[in-house]
């Protein structure tokens, strides 16, 4: 049986000009001027039009990528791809709940932009930074965390687990930039700081933690109408109340990306598709699960070759 996984992703995937090709769409139109209208900004404008440095700010990257992810999964459905199931990495997990019909879009779209907001204000006060280890096992990189975080004035841990071979950290500038140096010396591959506003998934991000809560607690979330595979606990969510606690705890937890790829191999989906910007998931997808079709979709000429070729097997 042919399954398709939709994977949506999370910042970092922002470029410029996302979307803008598919922007005379008219219910790509209306999607974007109806965030524009909800944000009380701009964002298909800074999305269309603005250059990297726009989009380097937390508050309007994560909108961004969410509501382009959101563009793309809504394009495919109208050509008749849909997904079996759906699942997203970190902020991704807001579109795959909102794909899964467990939180009503425009909902999500102000609690992304509030999360935006208050991560941002956390990298104020305590500035902060990540960076991918490439080519050690993850029980090193925990080592090595340790390590530096014994030092004074450093704080690093593990952040994203997204493959075997990658293990993204996080923590204050200082504790990334020991660790950086600390994981070549130890035979890594590579270590790579990543341009991120703010100290993702890591105890640094604590500070904000009962205000988002707030927030989350007055939105409602349904049960998922499809199966939606959570960052958090690379497991399946089964409730709303389960959605609303995993999110709850999403800017401190790690990513168990390499857990959500294993869980849809052992699944058989047939194909992933990455809905939304950039190919950072389906790089990831190729390295963890190279026997299982991977594929993105985040312009109009990918959307038209997906269709093509996924249009049969849809679900």
């Amino acid at each position: 049986m042919n399954r398709i996984a939709f994977i949506f992703p999370g910042q970092g995937s922002q470029a410029p000009g996302m979307g803008r090709d598919v922007a005379t769409d008219p219910a790509v139109e209306n999607i974007y001027r109806t965030a524009d209208r909800v944000l009380g900004f701009e964002l298909s404008r800074i999305c269309f039009d603005g250059g990297a440095e726009n989009l380097r700010d937390t508050s309007v990257t994560q909108p961004g990528v969410f509501v382009t992810s959101l563009v793309f999964d809504r394009l495919l459905r109208e050509r008749g791809i849909s997904p079996a199931v759906v699942t997203g990495h970190s902020l991704g997990d807001y579109t795959a709940l909102v794909a899964a019909g467990a939180v009503e879009w425009t909902t999500a779209l102000r609690l992304v932009r509030r999360r935006g907001e208050l991560m941002a204000k956390v990298n104020r006060y305590t500035p902060g930074a990540m960076a991918a280890v490439l080519g050690l096992p993850l029980d090193r990189v925990e080592e090595l965390c340790e390590d530096v975080s014994s030092r004074p004035g450093h704080f690093v841990q593990v952040a994203n687990i997204n493959t075997a071979d990658q293990t993204v950290v996080s923590g204050d500038e200082a504790g990334v930039s020991a660790l950086v140096k600390a994981a070549k010396s130890s035979g890594a591959r590579d270590a790579v700081p990543l341009k991120v506003g703010a100290p993702f998934h890591s105890e640094l991000m604590r500070p904000i933690e009962e205000e988002f809560a707030s927030h989350l607690d007055k939105e409602e979330f349904q049960a998922p109408s499809i199966p939606v595979v959570s960052s958090v606990s690379g497991e399946y969510i089964e409730s709303g109340e389960e959605a609303r606690a995993l999110l709850r705890a999403q800017p401190t937890a790690p990513v168990l990306w390499s857990k959500v790829l294993r869980l849809l191999v052992d699944e058989r989906v047939s194909t992933l598709v990455e809905v939304g910007p950039g190919r950072v998931l389906t790089n990831l997808a190729r390295s963890e699960a190279p026997r299982t079709p991977a594929m993105r979709v985040g312009t109009l000429r990918a959307l038209d070759k997906a269709v093509e070729r996924l249009r049969p097997h849809s679900a």
